[in-house]
């Protein structure tokens, strides 16, 4: 982006240009701040957290004979996490057995694959101990999906996710790489793509010349305080969502002079082609390895739909 007196310049000319006769809620160096990442003081207690975390399992006497991989994924790893999402998302991830999907008709003996020993309640249970043998009892609470490692004054507040390795195998013989959990109802089955989305969004933001992750901020700080005004659709909203949207705005749309100019275009794109089914059916989330507007999501193209729309009356576009 340009600097702060070129940036005004050109959005007072862009106005006169566009034609567009609103006070905008939010001044290009308020968008501007949105599109930066949480400060260094933030990240380091980040980091403490995901540190902390690697030292709970490398002390654990049950997982040092597995096979396990801690890593950091979700808005923190990949660099969109504003202000307001202050704490991070810790995979642990063991790789000594793995669930799969295969093309119909594919069974254990058609692929090759032997019936694992070692189950995940196992897994998930031996994760919760060490999480408890390190940080304590009363500092850990367990949920469906994770565990909640609470913040102190050296570190965040960390959800810490147990998965095994998942396999997707294609017709054409190849596999794709990722991770699954199971909830502990067992009312959910988990897959996530964290290496895909991580390296989509890389290239993303290299072709939009840091665009793309800064509107991904501007969107998350928009949205919570629309959350804050009571606007309903805005609370209806993961922050998952909000990056998968922006990863579906073209790069030319993203790649421009101001925030300005890249949220208005943004937002119109969003509008335009969350109006029905068909336009946005094909979708994906970040990692081009699910369709962002199919079965199972916790959201819906209307509701997507509906949240665009009110931000576009939130900042004062017409």
């Amino acid at each position: 982006m340009p600097d702060c007196l070129e940036i005004c310049s050109i959005f007072v000319l862009h106005v006169i240009e566009k034609g567009w006769e609103v006070e905008m809620k939010y001044s290009e160096e308020q968008l501007a701040r949105f599109s930066t990442p949480p400060s260094q003081t933030e990240r380091d207690k980040m980091d403490n957290a995901e540190k902390a975390i690697r030292n709970a399992i490398a002390a654990s006497e049950e997982l040092k004979s597995r096979s396990i991989k801690v890593f950091a994924q979700g808005s923190y790893r990949n660099r969109v996490n504003v202000r307001a999402e202050s704490d991070v998302d810790i995979a642990i991830v063991c790789s000594d057995t793995f669930f799969w999907q295969g093309p119909d008709g594919a069974t254990f003996e058609s692929l090759g694959i032997t019936p694992a020993t070692y189950q995940f309640e196992t897994f998930r249970k031996e994760v919760g101990d060490a999480l408890i043998d390190h940080f304590g009892a009363d500092a850990v609470t367990p949920g469906d999906k994770a565990f909640d490692v609470h913040a102190n004054t050296y570190r965040v507040e960390a959800d810490v996710a147990p998965f095994f390795d998942h396999r997707r195998y294609n017709k054409n013989g190849t596999v794709f790489h990722g991770v699954e959990m199971r909830s502990r109802t067992g009312q959910q089955r988990i897959i996530n793509w964290p290496d895909q989305h991580y390296e989509n969004g890389v290239a993303k933001n290299g072709r939009t010349g840091r665009s793309y992750k800064g509107c991904v901020r501007i969107l998350k700080s928009v949205k919570n305080a629309m959350a804050d005004a009571g606007i309903a659709s805005a609370k209806a909203v993961p922050s998952f969502l909000m990056e998968c949207l922006i990863w579906n705005v073209a790069d030319n749309v993203l790649n421009q002079n101001t925030w300005q100019s890249a949220m208005r275009d943004s937002l119109a794109h969003l509008f335009n082609n969350t109006m029905t089914d068909e336009k946005c059916g094909e979708w994906g989330e970040v990692s081009e390895l699910k369709y962002l507007f199919r079965a199972n999501q916790p959201w819906n193209r209307s509701g997507a739909h509906k949240f665009v729309s009110d931000c576009w009356d939130f900042m004062g576009y017409e």
